[in-house]
């Protein structure tokens, strides 16, 4: 894809991986709508970007934004769905409203969205890419709300990409990285349950709090790893389906091939020794 002239859609954009992305594409010669649910910006995005406020969860703002870029710019060559946060805890304890409103911005917002810019894409083509999570394909213990938003959207995603395959030059990926080194970990922290945790799962909430199941450790990639791979996505002649990140991504993504009965162990193995690797070093 020619990327001049070309008008991105950015979710997410204030922090993290949006606003590495925000950059990447900005330093490739793209316009760049970054939107975010909080107004605030970076000054590095503000100065770059066309910043705009968008809550992927309202119907009508998503409508209106959509709206907007393509009466500003004309068109709009490539949505990239990044809002997302996890919400963290053994399912037994996580609270179903707290799931519910998860899904909403993890699920509900990619859809809401595609179904937005799809008309005007249909008119030239484009490119529409989703931030997901080798957790999609293969669930940790503690981020079982998270690896289930991750793994619909997966979903999703997939019968999108068959189902605008072959017409009107529109091409769908996910971007698929393991641990990034953002404050993703902070914000699931925080929705630890404060009260009535099970016992049961002791050892579990404290490879959360301690260990490096939730920050990966020195094993995190970088935001601006992922951003690369996102404009990949969104520049590649022929597109992938997916784009794994680094590679203890494309590891975990390829033990989903394995049998059940092996991944338990495996995971279950990940957050012992991040516990210990967490309080040691």
């Amino acid at each position: 894809m020619s990327t001049g002239d070309s008008v991105v859609l950015l979710t997410g954009a204030a922090s993290g991986i949006g606003a590495a992305t925000a950059r990447a594409f900005a330093d490739d010669g793209w316009t760049v709508y970054a939107t975010d649910v909080e107004s605030e910006f970076p000054a590095a995005i503000r100065e770059r970007c066309r910043c705009l406020e968008l809550d992927v969860t309202d119907e009508e703002q998503v409508a209106a934004v959509v709206e907007q870029i393509i009466e500003e710019g004309g068109r709009l060559d490539c949505l990239v769905n990044n809002a997302g946060y996890g919400v963290a805890g053994p399912v037994e304890d996580v609270s179903s409203d707290d799931v519910r409103e998860q899904f909403d911005v993890l699920v509900h917002g990619p859809h809401r969205l595609a179904q937005a810019v799809l008309p005007e894409m249909r008119e030239h083509g484009g490119r529409i890419i989703t931030v997901s999570s080798v957790l999609g394909h293969t669930a940790s213990p503690g981020l079982g709300a998270y690896s289930a938003g991750k793994a619909a959207v997966e979903s999703l995603t997939d019968a999108l990409r068959i189902e605008v395959a072959g017409a009107d030059d529109i091409h769908v990926s996910l971007v698929e990285p393991a641990w990034v080194d953002t404050g993703f970990a902070d914000g699931a922290l925080g929705s630890l349950p404060d009260e009535d945790w099970t016992p049961t799962y002791d050892r579990t909430y404290d490879a959360l709090e301690t260990g490096w199941v939730l920050t990966g450790g020195p094993l995190a990639t970088t935001p601006e790893a992922v951003a690369a791979t996102v404009l990949s996505a969104a520049t590649d002649t022929s597109p992938k389906a997916r784009y794994p990140v680094g590679a203890f991504a494309t590891f975990v993504r390829w033990t989903h091939w394995l049998p059940a009965r092996l991944q338990g162990p495996i995971h279950r193995g990940f957050g012992r020794i991040s516990s210990l690797l967490g309080r040691w070093l």
